[in-house]
């Protein structure tokens, strides 16, 4: 089983540039649908045996000391809609959606 990591100005670098495939889901503390997404995707992480292989991070984005990720991803002056999927594959970003839902999360990965 996997589980949703909370990331930090220390860990998210690792986490984004390392082998495999990782999922990072990007928030804020105040949003509640970014709230309610992350909850829905811990309580499925809880049970599920397919996606164990895969990495599974979240970022608040009003969390501090994230100025190097905020220089690093420019594209994220550009985002409108919160929460927001990056799918990462050996660093690279392979796929990125907004909102939430596990089918379609699932949905994403199952087509990489």
């Amino acid at each position: 089983m996997a589980e949703l990591r909370t990331l930090g100005p220390e860990s998210w670098r690792e986490f984004v540039t390392a082998e495999g495939t990782a999922v990072l889901v990007i928030g804020k503390n105040d949003c509640d649908a970014c709230n309610t997404w992350g909850e829905e995707l811990a309580r499925f992480l809880a049970e599920d045996q397919e996606f164990s292989g895969v990495r599974f991070g979240k970022i608040d984005l009003k969390q501090r000391g994230l100025i190097d990720f905020k220089k690093e991803n420019t594209w994220l002056a550009e985002l409108d809609v919160l929460p927001y999927n990056v799918i990462y594959r050996d660093g690279q970003i392979v796929k990125q959606f907004a909102g939430g839902g596990v089918e379609r999360l699932t949905n994403r990965l199952r087509n990489l």
